[in-house]
Parts: structure tokens; C-alpha cells; sequence
């Protein structure tokens, strides 16, 4: 049951004065304004994006992939390029004119606008989850398998932790577990995430596993002899010094989310909150462990930090791919190789690169390890056209899990309790991109709890309790949560 029937108005206006009104205020507070057509539009995605946000946020229930959706969209493209905008300031050399500036803004809204309408599409069309993903959600988590994947995950550990530095490596820096061994780039990282997702998935499964009372005494014993050494597992290759942040900080959330306590409306309230504000101010001190040479954090203003850090490269590629674009022309076969990202290239040595790469190639870089956000990744592959298929299945995707997620978040075993909250806070790194690069980690993330999980009993494979139709004349707003304010 939801803890509150009534979306709280002072809320939402609180929110939506901060989100709206205070911290663009702040990045407008910069000197030397500088004021154009772009900047106008911006301020137009700041409002849908923190509107959404702030509805998410109010909401009287949980919308996990709602939530990672406008967080990311809110900050990285929505406060970071009106910053940008105003004092004319880039983190990257490369410059555009005005016009492309302005289609990169334009485009941006685009894809909200598909999001928006995706999801009211979704939520108008809900019906009782006897579809392809309200069967895959249903299924349970089966205790053997988990038990034989956490075995995988601790064999795994004995071999390639000192394949890839040891223990000591993963608690030096990212860089040290990048220069381990001798194995190539490519190589090295399918097996860092060989070992980091398996290890994930495990300790969640085994937290999750039922635990009947008078049940298997075999099974709860090597549950509980499995649980300390997994968890030990998870601290060295999953810890926020050797991993990405974006990674790090999905296995921490989605931990905590998945926990019963933060399945209610009000404790996501808060936890979301608290989270918007460590996104806001304290994400890019976060990278301190990348480098084995630090360099000394110096506090930065709000809008300083949004516009020189290259964390918040996202709109600058959106703004160099559409130049790209425009001299090289669209290039489906980037879509093509993200769908067979696993072809080596001695196979397939007209592979195209992967879209960050190559509009840091475009561009002159020397450094290409650079974000391509699913808006410029899209419009490379066919235009606008694809920008809006996309973002609108995106929009209705992330509405039915974030549905069906609200129906079975009581059960205990429900493979929506953990997936769910996945693949909402995997999709900020799926959001900035490029895909082919994140295309390997999120299979595995996506298809590894298959192997853990078994379909739900015949009489359980629809929930039980239907989705509300949707009730003429009261229609959720797009793509924010979608719940109706009672009269």
C-alpha cells in the first residue's frame, strides 16, 4: 500500500523552487552573462527537466527509472549547459558556432518531449503485466542457481584478482587495475567485468533469497557461510577507488534501494533527495582514486564546477557530433556495431568506432575516452527520425518497469525487485555514453540474473492485483511518475 493518497503541494512547490527557481539562479549569478537564442531554449529544458524532477520526487509512489532518468537529464544536461551557455565556458577545446549550440539544445528537448510522451503512452496503455515483461519481472529467484553463481563469483575472485594487480591494486587507484598484467585493453576489461558483475549479482541474490522459517538447514547454512565471503568480494572489486563512479555507485543503490525499508514512498522520497544532493555538489570529487598521481580537490562554485569539468562533456559532444554530422554525414553502421559489439576486430576491420571515440577523433583530441549521450549517439544513426523512436520507447519502457516494479515490489524473490532498480540507475551511464562501450557490462548485468531466476508458478504469472486503468479526464503528466493528485 502507498504511505500517502495526496501528492503534498508544499512539497512539490519546494522542490520545484529549488530545482526551477534557486540553482539555475545560481549558475545565472555568473559575471558576464552571455545571452542568445540558446540560452532561451535552455532555460525551457532547466524547466521540463526540473519539473520532472520534482514530480518524481513528490511522488506518492516509487519511480526508480523515472527518477535516474530526470536526475541525469536535470544536471547533465539541463544545469551543466546553461552554464555552459551563459559564460561561453566549455571543458574541451573544440568550438561551434551558434546555430549548432542552438540545434543541440533543440535536439535535447526533442528527446525529452519523446520521453514525456513515451511514457504517458505507457501509462495510458498499462494493463495487468501478462505481457513478454511483466513475465520476465515475475520471475524468482531460485536458490541453487544463486548459490552455484556465488561459487562462479568466488572462483573467479581467487583467479583473476591477482591477474589483475591484487588486492593491493584495487585499493590504489583505477589506473592500477588498468595497467595490471599483460593482457590487451580489450581483454582486460571483459574480464574486470567478468568479475565485478557476477560478484554483484550474487550478493544481491543471496540477500534476497527467501528465508523460510523450518526451511533446507543445508542450504541456510551455506547461504550464511557464502554471504560474509561475498560480501568481502564486492568490497574489493566493486569499491568506488577501482571502479567507475557510475558502476560503484549503481551496485551501492541498488543495494539500498532493493532493501525493503526503501521500497516505501516515503523513505525513496528521502533517499532520492539526499541523492540529488550528492549528484548536485559532490560528483565530481568523486573521481579523487582515478589517477595513482592525485591532484590537490579545490572547491569550485556550482557554476564553475558545471562548465570546466570534463565530467560534464555531454552537451559539448552533443554540440561537436552534430557538426560531425553535418560534414561526414549520418552513419548507421554505428548502430550495427553496437548490436555486435562482441566481433572482434581482426573479423570485422570495418567495425565502426565507438561514437565518443570517434567525435573526440573529429574534434583533435588526443584523449578519446569521452561521453556520446543516447541523444547525439541516436542522430548519429539516422537523425531526428531515430531520436524520437528512440527516446519515445525509452520513455514507455521505463514507465511499465517502473509499473510493474509498484506491483510485485512485495515480493520477496521478485525478479523486479532487483532488476528494476538496476537497470533505473545503470541507465545514467547507458544516458551519457557511448553505447559500445557500456554495451558489454549491461548484457552481462541484464542477462547474468537470468541464470539465477526461474518463471513465477502458473498461478502467479500475472500479479495479482491489476494496473489501474487510466481514468478519463485525470491522465498522468508525461514521463514524470505519472500519478494523479486526488481531488
Amino acid at each position: 500500500m502507498r504511505d500517502g493518497k495526496e501528492r503534498s503541494v508544499a512539497a512539490v512547490c519546494c522542490w520545484a523552487v529549488v530545482l526551477v527557481g534557486l540553482l539555475p539562479g545560481l549558475v545565472l549569478l555568473a559575471p558576464h552573462i552571455r545571452f542568445g537564442a540558446a540560452l532561451a531554449v535552455q532555460c525551457v529544458v532547466v524547466v521540463h527537466t526540473g519539473a520532472a524532477l520534482a514530480r518524481v520526487l513528490t511522488a506518492t509512489s516509487v519511480r526508480l527509472v523515472a527518477f535516474g532518468f530526470w536526475l541525469f537529464t536535470y544536471v547533465w544536461l539541463g544545469l551543466a549547459p546553461l552554464a555552459m551557455l551563459a559564460t561561453d565556458t566549455y571543458p574541451l577545446d573544440y568550438r561551434t558556432s551558434d546555430s549548432t549550440a542552438l540545434a543541440a539544445v533543440v535536439l535535447t528537448e526533442l528527446g525529452l518531449v519523446a520521453y514525456s510522451a513515451g511514457s504517458a503512452l505507457a501509462a495510458r496503455a498499462a494493463g495487468d503485466g501478462s505481457t513478454a515483461l511483466g513475465a520476465l519481472l515475475s520471475r524468482r529467484l531460485a536458490p541453487w542457481p544463486v548459490l552455484l553463481l556465488s561459487g562462479l563469483s568466488l572462483v573467479l575472485a581467487v583467479v583473476l584478482i591477482p591477474r589483475q594487480g591484487g588486492l593491493d591494486a584495487f585499493f590504489t587507484s583505477r589506473q592500477a587495475v588498468r595497467e595490471a598484467g599483460v593482457a590487451t585493453d580489450s581483454v582486460r576489461a571483459l574480464l574486470a567485468w567478468a568479475l565485478a558483475v557476477p560478484a554483484f549479482w550474487s550478493l544481491l541474490a543471496l540477500l534476497h533469497l527467501p528465508r523460510p522459517s523450518g526451511g533446507d538447514r543445508l542450504l541456510r547454512c551455506v547461504r550464511w557461510m557464502l554471504l560474509p565471503l561475498l560480501i568481502a568480494v564486492n568490497v574489493v572489486v566493486n569499491n568506488p577507488i577501482s571502479k567507475p563512479r557510475f558502476w560503484a555507485g549503481t551496485v551501492l543503490l541498488v543495494l539500498l534501494f532493493s532493501w525493503r525499508r526503501f521500497r516505501r514512498p516515503k523513505a525513496f522520497r528521502a533517499a532520492a533527495a539526499a541523492l540529488t544532493v550528492v549528484i548536485l555538489f559532490a560528483f565530481p570529487y568523486s573521481d579523487y582514486f582515478r589517477y595513482d598521481e592525485r591532484e590537490e580537490l579545490t572547491v569550485m562554485s556550482l557554476a564553475e564546477q558545471l562548465s570546466t569539468t570534463m565530467d560534464y562533456d555531454a552537451f559539448q559532444q552533443m554540440q561537436t557530433g552534430i557538426d560531425y554530422v553535418e560534414d561526414d554525414g549520418y552513419s548507421p553502421s554505428s548502430a550495427l556495431g553496437v548490436a555486435l559489439f562482441m566481433v572482434p576486430r581482426a573479423v570485422w576491420p570495418e567495425k565502426p568506432q565507438a561514437s565518443g571515440v570517434a567525435i573526440a577523433q573529429y574534434a583533435g583530441y588526443e584523449f578519446h575516452n569521452l561521453s556520446a549521450p543516447l541523444w547525439i549517439e541516436s542522430y548519429l544513426w539516422a537523425g531526428v527520425p531515430a531520436v524520437v523512436v528512440v527516446f519515445c520507447l525509452m520513455g514507455a519502457l521505463g514507465r511499465r518497469m517502473d509499473d510493474l516494479w509498484e506491483l510485485l515490489r512485495d515480493r520477496r524473490a521478485a525478479f523486479a525487485v532487483l532488476l528494476v532498480p538496476a537497470f533505473a540507475f545503470y541507465q545514467m551511464i547507458l544516458l551519457r555514453g557511448s553505447l559500445m562501450g557500456i554495451a558489454g557490462p549491461m548484457l552481462l548485468l541484464l542477462t547474468v540474473p537470468l541464470f539465477i531466476t526461474v518463471p513465477a508458478a502458473r498461478r502467479s504469472r500475472a500479479p495479482s492485483s491489476a494496473l489501474p486503468p487510466a481514468t478519463a479526464g485525470h491522465a498522468p503528466t508525461p514521463g514524470t511518475g505519472g500519478i494523479r493528485v486526488q481531488p
